[in-house]
């Protein structure tokens, strides 16, 4: 709106002059005073209409103004009597369009920039100055969640960031994050100089390393490990062929019943390295979760019926309890069925003689996230206290004597234990002095209403 005030002081502007020269001609008798007077009037007349037009199209422009920033400036309807501030309406115009296709251009230019760094492969972050979350891309929410305040907080990270800033060159760490399974991250922390356009001081680059680290423990690993356990078989294998090569040359019966124990000494170094090999192909992809899911009952079924021969020689009963629309998400059936078929070997090789297994499927939650459990039980004489923390580790036998003669490697509840850190879960092992084993998996699930929390067994 215009203001009369801002249009008179224009009219005095444009029309004081004048007005001053013809009463100072009025004064000294050059013009008659009736001329002067509409002389008067009509200066006074044309500086105030004057007047009006500068100031009405100035505060027109003036409130197109704001829309430049943003570009959507149109310019105004002027008058043409004014051709200066048409062509300052003009100019701002021109440069308004401008600054928009340069806007449009750093807009279209940040969402590139933005779909590249959230489709990186590997993990980033943007920090602030104190080292605070101000976004992450894709790579980066699925490996820590919305949570990276773990990270954050790992003292390797938190010096490599403070080196960076206050060297202002970038920075790089080794991380082990432990939690929920094991990684091994390498950092690169890069000061931004100027900050970024959303106040990002820091980018935070990592590198999984995790199964590289895990491939080149498991060489050492299976290394160290083949060398341990076949050891025996092997220097069992070598003096029966020796024998047979000597004193038992002409010996049948001795030969039968040394070739014999050859044959069991030979499966039992075949049932070790397939053991050795699938725990270090579960150990390589741990940190990765499975994608999938797996019908319990079913599964359970299909493993209970492969092993049922097993049952019979042993003259063991098996006895299922099974809870139908049970499915474990995210899951890899195969990797649950060998969850499923150790645990059973197991029972059958520690539990009594001619006795029951039974294995049980329900519902069940942890720390309240809702999810299926898994539980088998012997009824053999138990497993005492100070054994039970240490059943899942590589070879670990509470009977060493009988877990070799019935067959054991010694790793199959170590293969039981990864598995189910992969998939999220948790295995607890209870047994209650003479009353048995029994192990007890959760897995996580879909939302399954009525579940109970998963605690000590009654």
């Amino acid at each position: 709106m215009t203001s009369p005030g801002r249009v008179l002081w224009a009219a005095l502007l444009i029309g004081g002059v004048p007005v001053l020269v013809l009463l100072l001609l009025m004064l000294d008798g050059a013009l008659p005073p009736w001329r002067g007077s509409q002389a008067l009037v009509v200066c006074g007349l044309a500086a105030v209409g004057l007047g009006w037009l500068w100031v009405h199209s100035l505060t027109r422009l003036a409130t197109a103004l704001p829309g430049a920033e943003s570009g959507r400036f149109h310019a105004p309807e002027v008058t043409r009597l004014l051709p200066d501030v048409a062509g300052l309406a003009e100019g701002v115009h021109r440069l308004a369009r401008s600054l928009a296709e340069r806007g449009e251009l750093v807009g279209r230019l940040r969402r590139a920039d933005g779909a590249i760094v959230e489709h990186l492969p590997d993990p980033l972050l943007v920090l602030t100055r104190d080292g605070l979350p101000l976004r992450a891309n894709a790579a980066a929410r699925a490996l820590f969640g919305p949570d990276t305040a773990a990270l954050l907080r790992h003292p390797a990270l938190a010096e490599a960031m403070d080196h960076a800033q206050a060297e202002r060159r970038p920075q790089a760490a080794d991380l082990v994050l432990p939690v929920p399974v094991l990684r091994d991250l390498q950092a690169r922390v890069v000061p931004m100089d100027p900050p970024l356009a959303d106040g990002g001081a820091l980018v935070v680059m990592l590198s999984d390393r995790t199964r590289e680290r895990q491939v080149e423990r498991m060489r050492a690993d299976f290394v160290a490990n083949a060398s341990h356990e076949l050891r025996t078989p092997l220097a069992s294998l070598i003096g029966f062929i020796d024998t047979l090569r000597g004193p038992a040359e002409d010996d049948p019966p001795a030969r039968a019943r040394f070739l014999g124990i050859m044959a069991e000494q030979a499966d039992r170094m075949r049932r070790l390295i397939d053991d050795l090999l699938g725990l270090s192909r579960i150990e390589i992809t741990e940190h990765q979760a499975p994608a999938g899911q797996a019908d319990l009952a079913a599964l359970v079924r299909a493993e209970a019926a492969a092993l049922a021969p097993l049952f019979q020689a042993a003259k063991a009963r098996l006895h299922l309890v099974l809870e139908e629309g049970l499915v474990a998400a995210p899951a890899d059936t195969g990797q649950l069925a060998q969850v499923v078929r150790n645990l059973l070997e197991n029972a059958l090789r520690h539990g009594r003689p001619g006795g029951e297994v039974e294995l049980r499927t329900g519902r069940g939650s942890f720390r309240g996230v809702a999810g299926v459990t898994l539980a088998v039980a012997d009824d053999g004489p138990g497993i005492p206290k100070e054994h039970i923390p240490r059943l899942t580790e590589r070879f670990y036998r509470v009977d060493r004597g009988r877990g070799r003669a019935t067959g054991g490697t010694g790793l199959g509840l170590a293969i039981v234990k990864h598995i189910v850190i992969r998939h999220r879960g948790q295995l607890l092992i209870e047994s209650p002095p003479g009353e048995g084993a029994r192990f007890r998996v959760w897995l996580p699930a879909e939302a399954v209403a009525g579940a109970s929390q998963l605690g000590p067994a009654g």
